[in-house]
């Protein structure tokens, strides 16, 4: 019986011992920076206090010079003993002895105890998205897509840091995705996050939106027109805060995208989630992306393919051709093994089956009115240069 009630009390104090250090543990993440310091300050100080009282003390009752003194109490706070110089009075022996245990022993380990609890608040405040990082000039982006936000910002981060301009810049995520911190795939490209809400001023403070250079919006459902509620919150209050000329948004609805552009926001995109460039596109040369996107629909501007055969003229010569006609833009040209060419020098000798081009859906050409376009071009030139 007693064999059982001793086993029984031992797994209870295993369990009070892991309780106790899951607790202080806990305890030490959710302190914040000030009380912990405070905390520490307050050690520090009753430990210096100890310290210069044994100093006084053993120039008072031993006769020691001040350097000997505080030798001696530097050496008994750190247990550390030479034996050098030693207290030789009863009185002397008493207070050294009270110095030892009380400061070396007890306030040193107190000390130290709450050094630990710094460093673990610390890093988990780091790792779960809850550290200030203090950033200026950053990007800033906010919400994270519904699926697969971790491969869509690698792809996304991994653009940004190709070009020149931005390849050092601080990036900085907002959003409740990565709680439990982020993966190393991000983090190795010099990422850090901020977990809350960019609905939330003091999260949205705490992330450093005024001081970045950058700020996107990312729809946190790209299939939800929902989501566009959410986004125009947080436009409003950046739209406040006057940051609508460096914000770039994702609207899913475009029947919102003029209320988001009334908020003075920078530029109002699609949600195109296996293409992240766009938005690169939209920080390192604004306009551009507008080109792009109208690519991926069939509204407005939308490249075409039309066959015309071409036996060694100059492309510049080509998009004269196309352009006085008023027929859109030559973007590129498909060999006859079904090469497809883009962007050619100008005095590139062109052998084409077709053409790419970029034309309005309201005035799209027809395969004939190319072709005449080039036949016309090419007859007057050789007709100006008999």
């Amino acid at each position: 019986m007693n064999h059982q009630a001793r086993s029984n009390s031992s797994e209870r104090n295993k369990v009070t011992r892991f309780i106790s250090r899951h607790n202080r543990v806990r305890h030490a993440v959710y302190q914040t920076d000030r009380k912990i310091l405070r905390s520490v300050l307050r050690s520090g100080l009753l430990l210096l206090s100890f310290a210069l009282l044994h100093v006084v003390a053993m120039m008072w009752l031993e006769g020691m010079e001040m350097w000997p003194a505080v030798w001696l109490t530097l050496t008994t706070l750190t247990t550390v003993g030479y034996g050098d110089y030693s207290a030789e009075t009863q009185a002397g022996q008493i207070a050294t002895a009270v110095l030892m245990f009380i400061c070396g022993i007890t306030l040193m380990t107190f000390l130290i105890s709450d050094y630990v609890d710094f460093r673990i608040a610390r890093r988990e405040r780091i790792r779960t998205g809850h550290w200030d990082w203090n950033m200026a000039e950053h990007i800033l982006i906010i919400n994270s897509p519904k699926y697969n936000g971790e491969a869509y910002f690698l792809r996304m981060i991994s653009q940004i840091r190709e070009s020149e301009e931005y390849r050092d810049t601080p990036i900085q995520l907002l959003n409740e995705e990565f709680a439990d911190g982020l993966p190393e795939s991000l983090r190795a490209l010099g990422v850090v996050h901020t977990t809350g809400s960019a609905s939330r001023p003091q999260d949205l403070e705490r992330a450093g939106a005024e001081r970045a250079s950058h700020i996107v919006v990312l729809a946190r459902d790209e299939y939800s027109a929902d989501s566009d509620s959410y986004t125009f919150d947080i436009a409003y209050r950046l739209y406040k805060q006057q940051l609508g000329h460096i914000t770039i948004v994702e609207c899913v609805e475009d029947e919102n995208r003029q209320r988001l552009k009334d908020l003075q926001i920078k530029t109002v995109l699609r949600p195109i989630r296996s293409y992240p460039e766009i938005i690169v596109r939209a920080m390192v040369a604004p306009g551009v992306e507008l080109i792009i996107e109208d690519m991926f629909t069939h509204a407005d501007d939308h490249p075409v393919r039309f066959p015309v055969w071409l036996e060694g003229e100059r492309w510049a010569d080509v998009v004269n051709a196309i352009i006085q006609a008023n027929l859109g833009t030559p973007l590129a040209y498909v060999t006859k093994d079904g090469e497809v060419i883009t962007h050619p020098d100008g005095n590139h000798n062109v052998h084409a089956q077709s053409l790419i081009i970029l034309v309005h859906t309201e005035k799209t050409p027809t395969i004939r009115d190319v072709q005449r376009a080039v036949e016309v071009h090419f007859n007057i030139h050789a007709a100006k240069l008999d």
